[in-house]
């Protein structure tokens, strides 16, 4: 089944009066499936945008008083509408000669129309011939020039109109094929947040619509976590750990035990606070900085097996049914693996048993006349509770701990952890990857929406390249490949400086020449650029392809794919296990 095709903006530029809201109404009108997109006024300095036919939108923008440089920048197809000569002291404004010229040098098509006004002392052959020699000295006579008679817009049938929109559909097919389908990366996008963000736009317009991108990235892992790591020593150690740091750097665990609870919000989210709690004789100590009463995890930290004691002194911290789990710092025995089949299975047979009690219930009801039962017929089995699961600290980290401790902790706060902590096995950053790429179309849509919002003269393909910028980095630190974070876990597994380093293939620091270059290749170089104006067509209300934005979206939120991906590949690389002879 072939792919839907790529969707094309033709861009309608012209000063007040010239015709263009009549031409593209009339344009709109040979087709059935006109739509009209809410998205702008072309007075407004935000193009107005209809859809011709499938995958083709005409918009329009009086210059001035916008400025059209921008938006001619971003616009697959250009359409140049010139003034009459009456009452018109510049027929064609600097602006707009130079817009015109940098769409033709960057191979943009370019059409031109000169509309026939009622009462218009030219007739079609005059103003040709003024129209062409208007062309020739701005350097623009390689556009067609279309000339429509002044009843041409309202007439049944037109020879030039339909010239134009022979020539309109001819360029756009061509486009079309060039041009990264309509529906790539939409699956993400679900109709309640389409409809969000609609009704953001057509409440406050782009900067509503930013806004609620924004706060919904923002809410992404906001979950407010309390960790206990307790203990008599190596708190500290432990807790670097988790949070991936060395002893000495900002926000790490100082060498000296605290004199009371501290706590050690993660760098990338402060919602999630690892708190350092001495256990023995500090702990009477008068705490400096106020702490939760009870934690809503805890970690007991024991240089060998904890005891039954040792839980005894951290059981009153958390409450009865937070997670309790033990790391021992000599190092010696495994993971307990069979803790995650344990809890499945329990978590089954829980089930179980409930539909089995209930069906004992009913039947006791239904056999209340049989003769009850003594006391000493029941069978009793005394149950004793399991003790915490107890990870070993070891040289490559703690990659089970953190995988308990999210199958443990409500589905929230799990989130919230899972983003908090960088990852310290290839298991946890696959887990972690799939959680950034659900939610990629965030900031994918934030970068074409604010390119939307504030076109910068070169941008290219309408995005935000310093937003994307950002997020790639934040997700280059997330999954642990910053050199420091690399580097420690050489010297952890013992392993000569720039050997994980080798294994790594996603470039960094991450540079805008990078993401502009990774944008350009992803949408395919020479095929017109993006739309800007594509990037407000996520508002169309008929729904369809169209309906989730254009070109700009969909480049942004390739790139992001595309990167974390490699990402993904390189935090794999970098955790597994070392290779023979390093």
């Amino acid at each position: 089944m072939p792919l839907p095709p790529g969707d094309v903006t033709a861009l309608f530029l012209g000063p007040p009066g010239s015709g263009k809201s009549a031409l593209i109404a009339a344009l709109c009108g040979k087709n059935v499936d006109t739509v009209e997109i809410p998205d702008g006024r072309p007075d407004s300095g935000v193009p107005s945008l209809r859809a011709a036919a499938p995958g083709l939108f005409l918009g329009e923008l009086s210059c001035p008083p916008a400025a059209p440089g921008p938006w001619a920048a971003e616009a697959n197809l250009l359409v140049l509408v010139l003034p009459g000569s009456e009452g018109s002291e510049e027929p064609l404004t600097p602006a707009l000669g130079e817009a015109a010229r940098a769409a033709l040098a960057r191979g943009t098509p370019l059409l031109a129309v000169r509309n026939l006004c009622p009462g218009d002392s030219q007739n079609a052959a005059q103003a040709r011939d003024e129209a062409v020699a208007l062309l020739d000295s701005a350097g623009l006579g390689a556009a067609p020039l279309f000339v429509l008679p002044a009843d041409c817009c309202s007439s049944d049938r037109c020879e030039e109109l339909e010239r134009l929109q022979v020539a309109l559909r001819t360029q756009a097919e061509a486009l079309q094929r060039l041009l990264p389908p309509a529906q790539d990366g939409f699956e993400v996008l679900g109709a309640a947040e389409l409809e969000a963000v609609r009704e953001a736009f057509e409440t406050g317009g782009l900067e509503a619509a930013l806004s609620w991108v924004r706060a919904g990235l923002e809410r992404l892992g906001s979950a407010r976590l309390d960790l206990a790591v307790a203990g008599t020593t190596n708190v500290g150690l432990v807790l670097d750990m988790l949070l991936g740091l060395d002893p000495g750097d900002p926000g790490a665990a100082p060498a000296s035990a605290p004199t009371g609870p501290t706590p050690y919000p993660a760098p990338e989210r402060p919602n999630v606070v690892l708190w350092a709690v001495p256990l023995g004789t500090t702990a009477t100590s008068p705490a400096v900085t106020p702490h939760p009463t009870h934690y809503d995890a805890l970690i007991l930290v024991t240089p060998g097996a904890p005891t039954e004691e040792n839980w005894a002194q951290v059981r009153s911290l958390v409450s009865p049914d937070a997670p309790l789990v033990g790391v021992r710092t000599d190092g010696q025995g495994k993971d307990p693996p069979e803790v995650l089949e344990e809890e499945k299975a329990q978590n089954a047979s829980d089930a179980n048993s409930g539909d089995a009690r209930r069906e004992g219930k009913k039947a006791s009801v239904g056999e209340s006349g049989c003769t009850a039962r003594s006391p000493e017929d029941e069978l009793w089995e005394v149950l004793e509770e399991a003790p915490p699961p107890v990870f070993p600290l070891q040289s490559g980290g703690l990659p089970g701990l953190g995988t308990w401790l999210q199958r443990a902790l409500p589905t929230a706060q799990a989130g919230a952890l899972l983003l908090a902590l960088p990852p310290a096995s290839p298991e946890a950053a696959r887990r972690k990857a799939a959680a950034l790429r659900a939610g990629a179309w965030r900031p994918a849509l934030l970068a074409s929406l604010a390119a939307a919002a504030a076109p910068i003269p070169g941008l290219g393909w309408a995005c935000d390249v310093a937003l994307l910028r950002g997020q790639l980095a934040e997700w280059r630190r997330a999954l642990g490949l910053e050199p420091a974070a690399v580097a420690r876990r050489e010297r952890a597994l013992g392993l000569a400086p720039g050997v994980l380093a080798t294994r790594t293939r996603f470039p960094g620091p991450v540079t805008r020449a990078e993401v502009e270059a990774r944008l350009g290749s992803w949408a395919g170089e020479g095929t017109a650029g993006g739309a800007a104006l594509g990037a407000l067509s996520f508002l169309w209300p008929a729904g369809g392809a169209a309906a989730t934005g254009g070109l700009g979206y969909r480049a942004a939120h390739g790139v992001l794919l595309q990167a974390l991906d490699e990402m993904l590949a390189d935090a794999e690389a970098v955790l597994g296990p070392p290779e023979p002879n390093q």
